[in-house]
């Protein structure tokens, strides 16, 4: 994918917040610190466009991208171990999950596991709710680039196996040090998105 352009279009906490342009919108899911923001910048070939931090729940808003005037990729707050408040990780709850729910534009959810531990509790949950709304999912396992090819031999029939993976259901490998897996994540966005390029 060319990208022409790549910029932050909003940050929304309310679903009126949310931009109203119709561009498909593919979103981030996956617990904090797994590396989301990381791969947004990896895919646009910029550094810094979506922030990082080495502090889990860096992200507490939903940051829609615009990419090329044609597609959002929406940037989800974490779940999972971030230190805020059980009122404020219920806050984040509702919001992911309506804009999950609610969404007419979101076309995949990229649910993002990391490729060194077995794939957690909440990472399950969240799979196994998006199965049930019928959302296309596709899981990527970041940090490839950390472990050795026999490493990640032994690995991905872990995750594949805990996380109960269909045939049909995807999972790629995903560096955001080496690119590995960039590609393909874009062809599979171009291919939900129906962008020509």
């Amino acid at each position: 994918m060319i990208i022409r352009k790549a910029e932050i279009e909003c940050v929304a906490a309310l679903k009126s917040q949310y931009p109203d342009k119709g561009y498909p919108e593919i979103a981030f899911a996956g617990r904090s610190n797994v590396g989301k923001s990381s791969l947004i910048n990896a895919l646009v070939n910029r550094k810094a466009l979506a922030r990082t931090s080495s502090k889990p729940g860096k992200t507490r808003t939903i940051n829609f991208y615009n990419i090329n005037d044609a597609l959002f990729l929406v940037d989800l707050p974490g779940y999972g171990y971030a230190q805020v408040s059980k009122e404020e990780k219920k806050k984040w709850g509702a919001m992911i999950e309506g804009y999950l729910n609610g969404r007419e534009e979101l076309r995949l959810v990229i649910l993002l596991v990391d490729i060194r531990h077995e794939p957690t509790q909440d990472d399950k949950l969240m799979l196994e709710w998006m199965r049930q709304t019928g959302k296309k999912v596709v899981v990527v396992a970041t940090k490839a680039d950390k472990l050795s090819n026999n490493q990640l031999v032994k690995q991905v029939p872990v995750i594949k196996k805990s996380l109960k993976l269909t045939e049909e259901e995807r999972l790629i490998l995903f560096s955001s040090e080496t690119k590995r897996g960039k590609e393909e994540l874009w062809d599979i966005i171009k291919t939900e998105c129906d962008i020509v390029e």
